[in-house]
């Protein structure tokens, strides 16, 4: 049953998720967001485009997630000053989207409250726009100034870092402000990583663009390929195997657990509790090396592809696996008790970044992080998601939002994921691994929607001719987290960042395309 949104009438988007699309009047855009808002919809994703090519102007697309499923709004940007109506009063996450499709395309969001750029660090020429179709790649030397909020009283000081770290951590800047070791206010600035990867989208055919999908952010490459395969699977009216859901999913909890496991080991690092550290990168070593003998790829890239998969079980794999899933329950709860019991690490944990409920809703914080402070949203869990409504997983929530209710959530649904590799592997149905594509019309348009272990991962994907790439916006949830941080961290000492900050555990790269 398509949502109501008053005044917009949806049509069906063809896949797996229940999803629908209109295009709307700068009115109608702003009414069914607001109306959205007002019955509990998140904003899931806002993007743009450039159509001029076929007389559509520039086109801003807000993605919404409501109880009923995806609904897509699809609004041409007025002319002469390409601007649409501002959704950041209504969704606080929509702010930095807004601003990312401002420094993309040229859209610019009316009235909006924050018009930095966001991407902008002086690479382009203040009138190009990369994802225009008109777009010429030049290095510019444009200054790259960046107004940060200062904070100003007796006794303030600012602490900047990075934007480039020590080790291997991606880049980022957070500016701190700080009283003594308070912290008052941080700010973020990102973008460090942009790395072209929705402009190098159009250049591709559409079953190319699959391995690219799965190379957005390596810690998702099973949830990101996914969801892609599910776009275009979706668009071009192909249904894999329940043997290839079933095996996607095996590969998507496997992901899950182990980025839960190197979490849980590096949080007891911050906490001077090395030996956490070292049990359980044990473990995740452990199911790393079975992913190798698996499918031939330690990370599991290029195993979910458009159609089905590339890896299959045989009698004894399925047996190695499952004797695996049991070993690591046992000592995964060994290893809870451990966490649960140590004074130095609950000290350090508990009551320090606490997001609310209450902020959490505000921000739209998704996946781990909301479930940590209270909200429950997991895709897996939406009807109709196969062959999620036959497992039914069960959703590990917490109240508190601090650093020790992230770590309660890692340790449920890394068991809970244990438990669906175990209900996978003993129900595994037949089937063809992979099955053709159908014909993508052009203009054809698919969406993906995906729980990754980090949080919802979104693929909005629209069919060109001949078989290519028109557009495709892959969004991470990162998006909407990485303003949590800056409120987690309020009230905390400068010591505690790193441990708050990897409780939260964020892509930088995922969300610079």
């Amino acid at each position: 049953m398509a949502p109501a949104l008053p005044g917009i009438a949806l049509v069906p988007v063809a896949g797996a998720v229940p999803a629908w699309r209109a295009e709307v009047d700068a009115r109608q855009w702003r009414g069914g967001c607001e109306a959205a808002a007002r019955s509990g919809g998140r904003l899931a994703a806002l993007w743009a485009s450039d159509e001029r090519d076929r007389g559509c102007g520039l086109r801003v697309r807000a993605l919404l997630a409501l109880y009923e499923g995806l609904a897509c709004l699809e609004l041409r940007a007025a002319e002469p000053m390409q601007s649409y109506p501002d959704l950041s009063d209504l969704y606080a996450c929509a702010g930095r989207m807004q601003r990312a499709a401002r420094d993309l395309v040229g859209v610019v969001p009316e009235g909006a409250a924050d018009a930095r750029k966001w991407l902008r660090h002086g690479a382009w020429r203040q009138d190009a726009f990369p994802l225009r179709k008109d777009f010429q790649a030049e290095i510019a030397e444009e200054p790259d100034r960046y107004a940060f909020v200062r904070v100003e009283g007796e006794g303030v000081h600012e602490i900047p870092v990075g934007p480039v770290h020590a080790g291997t951590i991606e880049p980022g800047h957070f500016r701190f402000s700080i009283v003594g070791e308070k912290v008052l206010r941080l700010e973020e600035r990102l973008g460090y990583k942009h790395k072209g990867i929705e402009k190098r989208f159009e250049q591709m055919t559409l079953a190319d663009g699959a391995r690219l999908a799965g190379r957005v952010s390596g810690d998702s490459t099973v949830a990101y390929a996914w969801a892609y395969a599910m776009a275009l699977e979706g668009l071009t009216g192909t249904r894999p195997s329940a043997r290839a859901l079933y095996l996607r999913a095996l590969l998507l909890e496997r992901e899950r657990i182990a980025n839960h496991l190197g979490d849980l080991g590096y949080l007891g690092n911050d906490c001077s509790l090395a030996f956490g550290f070292a049990q359980f990168w044990r473990l995740k070593e452990m199911l790393l090396r079975a992913n190798a003998r698996l499918c031939g790829h330690r990370y599991l890239m290029d195993q979910v592809v458009p159609g089905g998969v590339a890896c299959d079980l045989d009698r004894a794999a399925a047996k190695a696996l499952t004797e695996e899933a049991l070993q690591l329950k046992e000592e995964l709860r060994n290893l809870r008790s451990i966490y649960y019991n140590h004074a130095g690490l609950q000290d350090r944990c508990i009551t320090t970044g606490r997001l609310l409920p209450a902020v959490a809703a505000r921000l739209g914080v998704v996946g781990l992080a909301a479930r940590a402070s209270g909200h429950a949203f997991d895709a897996r869990a939406h009807p109709g998601f196969a062959p999620y409504d036959e497992l039914r997983p069960n959703i590990a929530s917490h109240r508190n939002g601090d650093v020790a209710a992230r770590i309660v959530v890692r340790f449920e649904e890394a068991l809970e994921s244990l438990r669906l590799q175990r209900a996978i592997l003993e129900r595994l149905p037949a089937g063809e691994l992979r099955v053709p594509l159908g014909a993508a019309s052009e203009g054809a348009f698919g969406l993906g929607w995906v729980e990754g272990w980090r949080g919802e991962v979104l693929v909005a994907l629209e069919a060109g001719a001949g078989g290519r790439v028109r557009r495709c916006h892959a969004h991470d949830p990162s998006w909407q987290n990485w303003p949590a941080l800056e409120h987690a961290i309020m009230d905390n000492i400068v010591p505690d960042f790193p441990l708050i900050n990897k409780s939260f555990n964020l892509s930088y790269s995922g969300q610079d395309l």
